[in-house]
Parts: C-alpha cells; sequence; structure tokens
C-alpha cells in the first residue's frame, strides 16, 4: 500500500558571479532580476521558489510499528502530564504542611484530607485511563517529584499500603518502583514532555 506524502520545498539560492581578469563589456543578460530574502541582521539573499514535489514510498510494516507506538506514546503523554503536575503540587505542599507536625494522628488527619481532595478531583478522570497510561502517569510522577509511587505511597500510607498496590500493579504487568531514565528508556517520553511544556507552557 502506497501512501503520498506531500513535501513544499524551499531552497535559498545564491548567485555567485566572477569576472574574468580581463575587462568585458556587459550584456543584456548579465543581470537577472529574482526575489530576494532579507534577513534579520539586514543582510539580502537572492531566492526563488520550486513547485511542490511529490514523493510517493512503501512505508514497511517497521515504520507502521513505529509511527503507531509514537503515536500512543504521544497521546498517554498529553492525557496524563497535567495529573503527574498536580501530584507533584499537592505532594510538596503535603510535605510542607507536615514538615512542622511532630503529633501522628494529626499527621494522618491531613493526609486523609488531601487524599479525599485528590477523589474528588481526579478519581473518575484517573480511573478511566488504560492501563498503558497508567504506566505512563507512574513514570511522569516520578520524573516530577523525584519518587517513585511505591515510595509516595509508603511515606503517606504505611508499608503495608504500598506493598498491596505493588502487588496490584504486578498483576497489570506494572511495577510501581520504577524509575524516570530521561535519557536511556524514557528518552522518548522527555521528548513530548518537553513538547508538552513549551505548548501548554508549563514550567520545567
Amino acid at each position: 500500500m502506497f501512501k503520498k506524502y506531500t513535501y513544499h520545498l524551499l531552497f535559498c539560492c545564491a548567485l555567485l558571479w566572477a569576472g574574468n581578469s580581463t575587462a568585458q563589456t556587459g550584456g543584456m543578460y548579465d543581470t537577472l532580476r529574482v526575489e530576494a530574502f532579507i534577513t534579520p541582521e539586514g543582510d539580502t539573499i537572492p531566492q526563488s521558489w520550486l513547485p511542490p514535489a511529490q514523493v510517493n514510498a512503501v512505508q514497511t510494516n517497521q515504520w507502521k510499528k513505529y509511527w503507531k507506538d509514537w503515536t500512543r506514546l504521544r497521546n498517554a503523554v498529553y492525557v496524563t502530564y497535567p495529573y503527574a503536575k498536580t501530584a507533584s503540587k499537592i505532594i510538596s505542599e503535603v510535605n510542607l504542611q507536615l514538615a512542622h507536625v511532630p503529633d501522628e494522628r494529626q499527621r494522618k488527619l491531613i493526609i486523609k484530607s488531601r487524599e479525599k481532595e485528590l477523589k474528588r478531583d481526579f478519581a473518575d478522570k484517573v480511573t478511566n485511563l488504560s492501563v498503558y497510561q497508567g504506566k505512563v502517569l507512574m513514570k511522569l510522577i516520578n520524573r516530577e517529584t523525584g519518587n517513585n509511587c511505591y515510595e509516595i505511597i509508603k511515606e503517606f500510607k504505611g508499608g503495608f499500603n504500598a506493598g498491596f498496590w505493588q502487588a496490584v500493579a504486578f498483576v497489570f504487568g506494572s511495577n510501581l518502583k520504577q524509575q524516570y531514565d530521561a535519557k536511556g528508556d524514557d528518552k522518548d517520553i522527555e521528548k513530548i514532555v518537553l513538547e508538552v511544556q513549551k505548548l501548554y507552557g508549563y514550567k520545567g
């Protein structure tokens, strides 16, 4: 199956003229009038336009799979990144609240209050995520907070709850302890995150 791609090609063509060692009389075709492009620095460069060109090529199964996977990943990052940013903000706020609260009972009340807030605002949205999107979300939470999901649950809900949800994650082929590697396995996610940040004005 052939897939048609149309590329609009723009070329800046520089016309270089060199005179002979001996003087010559100019003719009527010595100067050609062309369009010009003026650079921000004030330089004038001759330019000409070529018509659009069509390139027909066969898309291999390997490339089909690549673009399918890339589109799936890009969609998952766009959907889940706002949740990761919100989670990071709330975790920072909770940590600030708990920093000067030594009483264990009071600490639990603060955590429970923020947990209710999260459920109210995000429960329906997060539960509608696919398993794949959930995995991407865990990666992004690790990116934004510096802690993996297992560490976060253990910190706020205790080791038993962390162990329970880790077991649930394993059932779905995931791992709460997964780390974010921007220069390694997660370099494609990182590219898309930077794209999202630039598009929506998120601060890194």
